[in-house]
């Protein structure tokens, strides 16, 4: 008799759960903008069963869901993602300025760990770690099979801590280990130098909360040292990996006339379409907020200027670059920028964790599109110190399943369209086999070095004379 009951209980407890289950899966399933695939969930369901039963090892369900989760996003493209609780954590501090690490962006590409760029000030970027660099080991721990957030939380850890890192470089006969000690990273995200009388150097290394502030104290800054208005202005963003959205706006806007399309985004839903000016509404963070962009010269807004640009010039500093090349307010100069056109939205889960989903591409005030192909200087000028950056340097369009440009497509369906802007060569000089020179390190307290072919070529533009695309051999 008990037996019975027991089993009368059981199928009782099983209709319940299946009909909880039932009513759940069908208010998902409205939610969705398509029904959910019954045979793709069944296959899932199964999997998960499987992996429970027969797994070498236990594993918790919350591991499972979570390794679920992330391998949705991380084969969409390489910077979708799930950010746990402590990805999460270290996001919201980052976009802040200050985080423990090693100080370096970095990206995945088939397994691997890659170099972005190295952050200026920062363990990576003293060790000499390039863009490009290709992270094979973290210590005595293979790369290969982790996610980006579990080599990244291997990479940051207690400040003063050593981590050995086994880098693939291209022109390297074999990989090399490099040790960094963690260090807690404060970024100083706006440096600034009056170079010479009346020509201004402004570095910006990453776009963070408080970058637009801290643009117009330097800006002004500069024109109290000159003590009258400036004659020339270098925009450096060269391995400037981007940030936020809202500080490339102010950005741009504290050199753009007042209202000016910065960049609209254009994707699936209402929310992924916007257009951002140069006004206050699109670079505030709260309505309440001062507009401290009020407080620039306003000289600025006509100094002539030139942005210079690399392959680790990403993202945000791509915005910046295209917004002010298309409304002819500088000249860019540089090399080819990375192609990131892509925007990510950050969408909270609940618990502390997130998702980092793409939901746009973003496009320039003329409507150029910069995924995966980037930002083409007005003039091209190289790096000495890196003169096979434009064929070894890893951009956008070198990750696995990054997103297409939708614009060549257009083009190619329309070749009578008014092709997109292409460099003018800058004036070259017969160049020999010599060696090429190491850049000499800075001195402590120096922003720039006074040997920096790329900043004197933008010097030169701004003075009238000629600019060279390489540097002439000795």
């Amino acid at each position: 008799m008990f037996s019975k009951w027991r089993q009368i209980g059981l199928v009782t407890v099983g209709i319940l759960v299946g009909v909880m289950i039932s009513i759940n899966y069908s208010a998902v399933a409205q939610r969705s903008l398509t029904p959910l695939p019954v045979e793709e969930m069944r296959a899932f369901t199964d999997v998960f069963e499987a992996i429970k039963r027969n797994y070498v090892e236990p594993v918790e369900d919350k591991k499972l869901f979570a390794e679920a989760i992330n391998g949705m996003l991380t084969g969409l493209d390489p910077h979708s993602a799930y950010l746990d609780q402590d990805a999460y954590r270290e996001l919201q501090v980052g976009t802040q300025g200050e985080f423990g690490g090693l100080g370096i962006e970095v990206g995945m590409e088939d397994g691997f760990v890659k170099v972005v760029a190295p952050i200026d000030d920062t363990p990576a970027f003293r060790a000499g770690l390039k863009p490009g660099d290709l992270i094979i080991k973290l210590d005595d721990t293979a790369v290969k099979g982790m996610s980006l957030n579990d080599a990244v939380k291997r990479m940051r850890g207690k400040p003063n801590s050593k981590i050995t890192l086994t880098v693939v470089r291209k022109g390297e006969p074999a990989p090399f280990p490099v040790t960094l000690t963690r260090a807690i990273i404060k970024i100083q995200s706006v440096k600034s130098k009056l170079i010479e009388p009346d020509y201004g150097y402004v570095r910006v290394s990453q776009f963070q909360e408080h970058t637009g502030e801290t643009l117009v104290k330097h800006i002004d800054n500069l024109y109290k040292q000159n003590q009258k208005p400036l004659k020339g202005l270098i925009l450096d963003l060269r391995n400037d990996p981007g940030g936020l959205l809202n500080g490339a706006v102010a950005v741009s806007a504290a050199f753009l006339p007042h209202d000016s399309l910065v960049v609209y985004t254009d994707g699936r839903t209402e929310d992924a379409k916007m257009r951002l000016n140069a006004s206050a509404e699109y670079y505030l963070r709260g309505r309440s907020r001062e507009d401290y962009l009020q407080k620039l010269p306003p000289e600025v807004k006509k100094v002539p200027m030139v942005v210079l640009v690399n392959g680790g010039s990403a993202s945000a500093s791509e915005i910046v670059a295209g917004a002010l090349q298309d409304h002819k307010r500088a000249v860019v100069m540089g090399t080819q920028t990375f192609g990131k056109g892509s925007v990510q939205t950050i969408m909270p889960l609940g618990n502390n964790t997130a998702i980092k989903l793409t939901t746009a591409r973003y496009y320039t005030p003329s409507g150029r599109s910069i995924q995966a192909k980037g930002i083409t200087p007005d003039m091209m000028v190289e790096d000495p110190y890196n003169p096979t950056e434009l064929t070894t340097r890893m951009r956008e369009a070198d990750l696995g399943r990054h997103l297409l440009n939708d614009r060549e497509k257009e083009e190619a369906a329309n070749p009578g369209a008014k092709p997109e802007q292409t460099e003018q060569p800058a004036e070259t000089r017969p160049q020999t086999t010599a060696p090429r020179p190491k850049p000499k390190p800075l001195a402590p307290g120096e922003i720039v070095s006074k040997d920096d072919f790329q900043v004197n070529q933008a010097l030169n533009h701004l003075k009238g004379q000629p600019v060279l695309a390489k540097a002439p051999q000795t």
